[in-house]
């Protein structure tokens, strides 16, 4: 029960803060842009021009709901690292650090919504990092971090989205937006986290889940071949 608990956490986080996300942005007078704007900028406090690190004009009226979007989506992101247990993690060191830093990275969203950009900055950075970077690397390690009943799949597709998560961090943190604006580079960073834990909370409630079983379950064929045996047995003395 407490897995399933986490898995819809973890789904009940990331759709409320997509959700507040639209409501937000949608309440700004100047059309807020996922290309020119960061995330960051829907909960800051005040109205201002932002210099760094591209200039923009931040005003969000909805910075309040935003901010405790934040705060809601790192506490679920934390009980789903919690509650999923050996559900969805192997044993060892690897599956260990994964789940901690995948905690770390809900710590980090509540950094940033009770410290907005224009309020504590120091603090804000904490967290975005904690998010962006350590959530990530938790990505990398959860591929040979999950359970061997998780499909290799999924196994694969989490390290790859880390690690693609770590590469636009790389690029945002050092300017190259490649075409797609300083906001459309940090949610490449941003964005891979929350979108796997989505997926994995959907698929472990599905009946059947957690990325789908690499196998059918134990005895199963077993039972099915012995008793397709038994009816060739009876065929062949009949």
């Amino acid at each position: 029960m407490k897995v399933r608990i986490g898995y819809a956490a973890w789904i009940v986080g990331v759709v409320q803060f997509f959700v507040i996300h639209g409501i937000a942005e949608s309440a700004w007078a100047r059309p807020y842009s996922w290309a020119q704007n960061n995330i960051s900028d829907l909960g800051n406090a005040r109205c201002a021009l932002q210099a760094a690190p591209e200039p923009r004009y931040v005003c969000s009226p909805e910075h309040g709901l935003m901010n405790g979007s934040f705060i809601v989506l790192g506490v679920l992101l934390v009980v789903g690292a919690v509650l999923t247990g050996d559900a969805l993690w192997r044993k060892g060191p690897a599956a260990t650090l994964a789940r901690l830093l995948l905690a770390g990275a809900g710590t980090g969203f509540v950094l940033a919504g009770l410290a907005p950009a224009d309020v504590d900055e120091n603090l804000h950075v904490l967290g975005a990092l904690l998010v962006m970077a350590g959530g990530n690397i938790g990505l990398v390690l959860a591929g040979s971090g999950l359970a061997h009943r998780v499909r290799p799949p999924l196994r694969r597709a989490t390290a790859l989205l880390g690690l693609t998560a770590i590469t636009a961090l790389g690029l945002f943190l050092s300017r190259h937006y490649l075409g797609l604006g300083m906001g459309g580079m940090e949610r490449v960073a941003a964005f891979p986290l929350l979108l796997w834990a989505l997926a994995v909370g959907a698929l472990g409630l599905v009946p059947g889940g957690r990325g789908g079983p690499a196998s059918a379950r134990p005895g199963r064929g077993r039972a099915e071949g012995t008793g397709r045996t038994g009816r060739t047995r009876e065929s062949a003395s009949s």
